[in-house]
């Protein structure tokens, strides 16, 4: 596979920052993990990251803001949405912004990795 495809989780949950990005790296691909959206924004990875593993609901930027950032700077980075909510009118938005998928937590390891696989191939 040469190099491998870096995923970007970003999650104001410190325990998601710790456990997914390990998993991710159990599937293969690269992982970086970052507590806001703006510390996503500010740092070297984002032109580096094939997919964005992104939690819905954080303090400052959301991520559905961020989603709105990344396509205001025509940054076409594919997104797998995450959510502790059940608040189905914003994953129909998100999901029609153009979001890969948006899980519910707690979400299968399968599922994660047929969201990261389908984002990838994009």
């Amino acid at each position: 596979m040469g190099t491998r495809s870096l995923v970007s989780v970003v999650d104001d949950d410190e325990s998601v920052r710790e456990s997914l990005p390990d998993l991710i790296r159990q599937f293969g691909f690269g992982a970086r993990a970052f507590s806001s959206a703006e510390a996503f924004l500010a740092s070297e990875s984002m032109s580096e990251t094939r997919c964005l593993l992104l939690d819905v609901a954080m303090p400052g930027m959301s991520g559905p803001d961020l989603q709105q950032e990344l396509l205001r700077r025509r940054q076409e980075i594919p997104i797998v949405f995450i959510t502790g909510t059940g608040d189905h009118r914003v994953r129909l938005r998100v999901l029609a912004m153009g979001a890969v998928a948006c899980l519910s937590k707690p979400f299968s390891e399968a599922a994660l990795l047929d969201a990261l696989n389908a984002a990838l191939r994009e």
